[in-house]
């Protein structure tokens, strides 16, 4: 009972304060999303997330030990995955990351990693409504992402060279593929090997 209205005091204190917030920007004439969120904002997007999160995911242990296989694979499927808008060190200094509201948190800092591994599981799996984290991997439990988890704890540790190596792997767009496209050809021309395949032929 008394947990009840526990969660129904505080549903209530965020509803007024995301109403609150409502009437504050719109009164100051607008929600453009360069802005830094507020004081406010921000307490309120933590009470909701811990709201989003069922109790019983906070206690969920992580199935996949840290070992040196796990964290590869781990930082490999971040840098193809994550990266875009987490940064490949976890810093969210990204085009797309500074510019979601609200901004994607830097995930070396405490409010990252303090919570559980069942909750960073939960946010990973089905995501946050109204922030750009998507929900990843399909129904029932999810390797991959209970291994990110253990990739999250070891981004404060996270190595030169390992950064290094995920710039290899985030993903290309077109622009950028058409570059290296252009690149190799430029670097390859009239290396041994490089000729036509099929010469035109001399008549005599």
């Amino acid at each position: 009972m008394k947990r009840r209205i526990v969660i129904v005091t505080v549903t209530l204190l965020v509803v007024i304060g995301a109403v609150s917030i409502v009437w504050i920007k719109k009164m100051a004439g607008g929600f453009s999303a360069r802005e830094q969120p507020s004081t406010m904002e921000t307490l309120v997007a933590r009470a909701t997330r811990r709201m989003a999160i069922p109790a019983g995911a906070k206690e969920q242990k992580n199935p996949f030990a840290s070992t040196a296989d796990i964290l590869t694979d781990a930082r490999h499927h971040f840098a193809d995955h994550c990266a875009l808008c987490h940064a490949n060190n976890g810093s969210g200094k990204t085009e797309i990351g500074q510019n979601l509201y609200p901004k994607v948190p830097d995930m070396r800092l405490p409010t990252t990693q303090n919570l559980t591994d069942g909750e960073l599981y939960y946010v990973i799996h089905n995501g946050i409504r109204l922030t750009g984290m998507p929900a990843w991997g399909g129904p029932g439990q999810d390797d991959d992402s209970w291994k990110l988890v253990r990739f999250i704890r070891h981004l404060p540790q996270l190595t030169a060279d390992e950064e290094r190596e995920m710039e290899s792997l985030n993903p290309k767009g077109p622009g950028e593929k058409q570059e290296e496209l252009e690149e190799d050809q430029f670097l390859n021309q009239g290396q041994p090997g490089n000729q036509i395949a099929n010469p035109p032929t001399h008549h005599h």
